[in-house]
C-alpha cells in the first residue's frame, strides 16, 4: 500500500484511523509502518468473516482481476447470458467513479452492486463486506467481484472470495504475466480475452502467454475465449460450475500464502 496512488486508506476502512477508530494510537516514529500493518490486519480478518458469511450461503464469490479495458464487464454480460438461469449470478462492481458497469449487469436482469473508490485502486474487504449487506445471497449461486482496472494492487487484497480470474486481452502483449508476476501468480484461472481479434493482429502468441504464466509456478488452466464469440466460452463455464460443485460438494476453499504475502487460493477437504 502506498501514498502516492491512493491504496493506504479507502472509504471502506478510512473509519479505521478516525479519531474513534482502533488505529488512532501509534507509537512516534513508526506511524506509517504501525498503521500499514495494522489496515492490512483489518482487512484480512474482515476477508475470513466475508469468505465464512459466503460459505454459510453456499455462494461461490470470484474475484475477476486485469487492467482497465480487458474486457470483464462484456466476459460477464456474455457469461450471465450463458448460464442463467441455470445458475443465479450477483455481481459487485469496483470503479474509481460512476455506475456504468453496474447499470450494464443490472440491464441483463442479474442484481449489481457498485463500489466507487473514488482515489482507491483496489477493492478491500471492508467495501466488500458493505455490499454483501445489499444483496440477498440465499438468492445466489456466483457472486462476481469485478475490481479495479489495476495489474498491481488488486492481487495483493484478500476480499474474502473464493478463487482469483485473471483477464489478459490480446491486445495488451503477451509478456504481462511477466511484468506483473503478482496479479498472475495469484490466479487460480486466466482467462485470454478478446481473442476474436487474433485473426488481425500478429504480436499476441497465446503460447507465449501461458508459458509466462508457467514460469511464475502458477499450473492455473490458460483458457482463450471471446465474449463475442458464445462456442469459445464453454471451458469458462465448465470451470465455473466445477469449482461451485467442488465447494458444494464438502471441499472448503481457502487462502494459502506465499513467503512474499501474495495471495493464492485453493481447496481443503473439510471433515
Amino acid at each position: 500500500m502506498c501514498e502516492t496512488c491512493g491504496c493506504t486508506l479507502t472509504p471502506g476502512n478510512k473509519h479505521l484511523v478516525s479519531a474513534t477508530g482502533t488505529l488512532r494510537h501509534t507509537n512516534d516514529g513508526r506511524v506509517s509502518v504501525e498503521v500499514l500493518t495494522g489496515l492490512l490486519h483489518e482487512n484480512n480478518r474482515q476477508a475470513a468473516h466475508n469468505r465464512e458469511h459466503l460459505d454459510q450461503h453456499k455462494v461461490l464469490a470470484v474475484n475477476l482481476m486485469s487492467s482497465p479495458g480487458s474486457g470483464k464487464t462484456r466476459l460477464l454480460e456474455a457469461t450471465i447470458r450463458a448460464i442463467c438461469p441455470k445458475l443465479r449470478i450477483g455481481v459487485v462492481e469496483g470503479d474509481l467513479e460512476t455506475e456504468n458497469d453496474a447499470e450494464r449487469i443490472r440491464a441483463q436482469g442479474v442484481p449489481a452492486v457498485q463500489i466507487t473508490t473514488g482515489r482507491a485502486c483496489h477493492l478491500d474487504a471492508h467495501m466488500v463486506h458493505d455490499a454483501l449487506h445489499e444483496m440477498d445471497l440465499d438468492d445466489l449461486d456466483l457472486l462476481f467481484i469485478e475490481n479495479v482496472g489495476n495489474l498491481v494492487c488488486p492481487a495483493s487484497f484478500d476480499l474474502g472470495h473464493h478463487v482469483n480470474v485473471a483477464l489478459l486481452s490480446v491486445t495488451e502483449g503477451d509478456d504481462k504475466p511477466a511484468k506483473y508476476p503478482v496479479m498472475f501468480r495469484a490466479a487460480d484461472l486466466v482467462l485470454l480475452s478478446k481473442c476474436d481479434l487474433l485473426e488481425v493482429l500478429d504480436d499476441f502468441d497465446t503460447e507465449a502467454a501461458a508459458a509466462h504464466v508457467r514460469t511464475l509456478g502458477n499450473g492455473a488452466d490458460v483458457l482463450p475465449l471471446s465474449a463475442r464469440q458464445a462456442d469459445t466460452l464453454k471451458p469458462w463455464l465448465d470451470w465455473l460450475e466445477a469449482t461451485l460443485a467442488t465447494m458444494r460438494g464438502g471441499a472448503k476453499l481457502v487462502p494459502r500464502m506465499q513467503a512474499d504475502g501474495t495471495a493464492l487460493y485453493g481447496t481443503e477437504a473439510t471433515g
